[in-house]
């Protein structure tokens, strides 16, 4: 029994070892928290990034404080307009602690894209991001080809650029 015990013990602590040190850059696994739909988010719907798996995802975390977020949205919307026929989607992680706090930023910033909304920040901290926003380039399978931090309309064109590249290479 005690064996058991240090066995479980040691494997709960590698985990926790594990997750805290992870760190999402090219080449790694997307972590997938369950978090309430925007659009659902009074049913209580959850949906987690592999939700979306088998597509081509760009995950944008952001937030109404965010100044860059003010550009970023609208090109992103834009961007998954022109590409999500192709087997792309725009998924964006809201980290605002108040729901309403998002609603009146989308008011002025309208997307057709999925939010999540996670107040309590459990994704930001399972991604390890210092800054909004951050975003993460993930394929088909789940594996984080390209990240992304900060925001300006330049960027629109290295982003359109991978995207094109990867859906090419398909």
């Amino acid at each position: 029994m005690k064996l058991l015990i240090h066995s479980l013990l040691t494997m709960f602590f590698s985990i926790s070892i594990a997750l805290n040190s992870y760190s999402a850059e090219k080449g790694s696994r997307a972590i997938s928290i369950p978090l309430k739909l925007l659009e659902n988010s009074k049913a209580g719907k959850t949906v987690g990034v592999n939700t979306y798996q088998g597509k081509l995802i760009y995950v944008d975390f952001w937030a109404s404080w965010c100044g860059p977020c003010r550009k970023s949205l609208p090109i992103l919307n834009e961007i998954r307009a022109q590409y999500s026929n192709q087997g792309f989607e725009v998924v964006a992680v809201n980290v605002d602690e108040k729901l309403e706090d998002a609603l009146k930023f989308l008011e002025k910033y309208p997307v057709d894209y999925p939010i999540l909304l996670d107040p309590k920040g459990s994704m930001p901290k399972a991604y390890n991001i210092k800054g909004m926003p951050t975003a993460f380039l993930v394929d088909e399978t789940g594996k984080i080809i390209y990240k992304h931090t900060g925001f300006k309309k330049r960027d629109r064109k290295k982003i359109e650029k991978l995207i094109n590249q990867h859906l090419a290479s398909r």
